[in-house]
């Protein structure tokens, strides 16, 4: 064989490799749904964003919940019996506010349970998805967020905020406007989440709640913590399966040159027992 030949079947291979292991990591994550599927007995869903590379010209590729997100995860509960119960594994930082609230509306309607387990982090819409389930599973140091609206790179609170400390006079007409959708925005949001968690709680504590979730109180990248969570009186716990936790390994970030965190992938043996180092 030539060297040309090798050159050619070397440069085939390097373009092959990265949709292969794709097409492995892809096969891999669909055998670990199934078996969480038949150890819970339930229909699994998973909605992971997480910073990827594109395969050919390792640009990094930012996702979030969108209408294409939306409309599968409809699908999938649309194919799933009403009798069944649904796990959906949520990792994200938010998203579009009208696919996040169709996945919600969607959810809430089941007649079975359904549970939504937070690995890591549901931010924005992924809480506003989270807000519908019957039980919420999340690790101990997971994250959900608050769920205000965003106009633009603007909180919608902060341009209210604006025209409620400036005079009118003093304001430019693109501002009202802004002013004007922001207000609106933070009623229908409002009105969404109250109506998703009168579902599940009081109808006077859901109101509060959903108020305090849109109506700007927090920042917008807020840590909502487990025992935050907890004296909302909101239906957490923190005994996700391990099995997500294996599902999530599934779903590397791209790769660093040089990687920020390191470290070592077993438990070293505490001083004094056997197997430790000793004087």
């Amino acid at each position: 064989m030539s060297i040309g030949n090798l050159f050619w079947l070397f440069f085939i291979f390097t373009m092959m490799q990265p949709i292969l292991a794709r097409k492995f990591l892809e096969m891999a994550r669909g055998r670990a749904l199934r078996n969480l599927e038949s150890l819970r007995g339930t229909k699994v869903i998973a909605l992971v964003h997480r910073q990827e590379t594109m395969t050919f010209l390792g640009f990094p590729v930012l996702r979030y919940i969108n209408i294409e997100d939306s409309e599968e995860i409809l699908r999938a509960i649309k194919m799933t019996d009403p009798e069944t119960p649904i796990d959906l594994i949520i990792h994200t930082p938010g998203g579009l506010v009208l696919a996040a609230t169709q996945i919600a509306h969607a959810l809430s309607n089941r007649k079975a349970p359904v549970t939504v387990f937070v690995p890591h982090f549901a931010m924005s819409g992924g809480t506003l998805i989270a807000l519908a389930a019957t039980k919420i599973v999340m690790d101990e140091n997971a994250v959900l967020g608050p769920v205000d609206p965003q106009i633009g790179e603007f909180p919608a609170a902060s341009i209210l905020k604006v025209v409620e400390q400036k005079s009118k006079d003093e304001i430019d007409d693109k501002t009202l406007i802004l002013a004007d959708i922001a207000q609106k925005a933070i009623f229908q949001l409002t009105q969404s989440i109250d109506g998703l968690l009168q579902k599940r709680m009081d109808p006077e504590k859901a109101k509060t709640l959903a108020n305090l979730l849109a109506s700007g109180h927090f920042t917008h990248d807020y840590p909502l913590t487990y025992e935050q969570l907890k004296t909302f009186d909101l239906p957490v716990s923190t005994d996700v399966p391990d099995d997500v936790y294996l599902f999530m390994r599934l779903f590397p970030q791209a790769k660093q040159a040089v990687p920020s965190v390191s470290y070592t992938p077993f438990i070293p043996t505490p001083p004094g027992r056997p197997g430790s180092a000793r004087r």
